[in-house]
């Protein structure tokens, strides 16, 4: 069971995703970089017993980023935007 934890690692809240809740019923996570698309769909039907329709998964890549004199990258992670199917929610996303 904790290695459904160990797929999802946090969700993304922004305001694109909100849009994209709103819309299309679609929930956005961080997820291990190991992990592909059936691991994260049985994660997150266990985890938050929903039906999952979908899976995408991107790459995001490190982002250069100074701070003053101080310089270096941010780190990379990869990005799950998992659709539900209809009726389905999670209400972790809600705020």
């Amino acid at each position: 069971m904790t290695k459904y934890y160990d797929i999802i690692k946090a969700p993304i809240i922004t305001e694109q995703s909100t849009k994209l809740i709103e819309s299309e019923n679609k929930y956005t996570f961080k997820v291990d970089r190991k992990a592909n698309k059936v691991e994260i769909k049985k994660a997150v039907e266990t985890i938050f017993d929903v039906k999952v329709i979908a899976v995408n998964t991107i790459n995001v890549l490190p982002k250069f980023k100074r701070m003053g004199k101080y310089e270096g990258y941010k780190s990379a992670y990869k990005k799950a935007v998992v659709q539900l199917a209809e009726g389905n929610k999670i209400d972790a996303f809600t705020v």
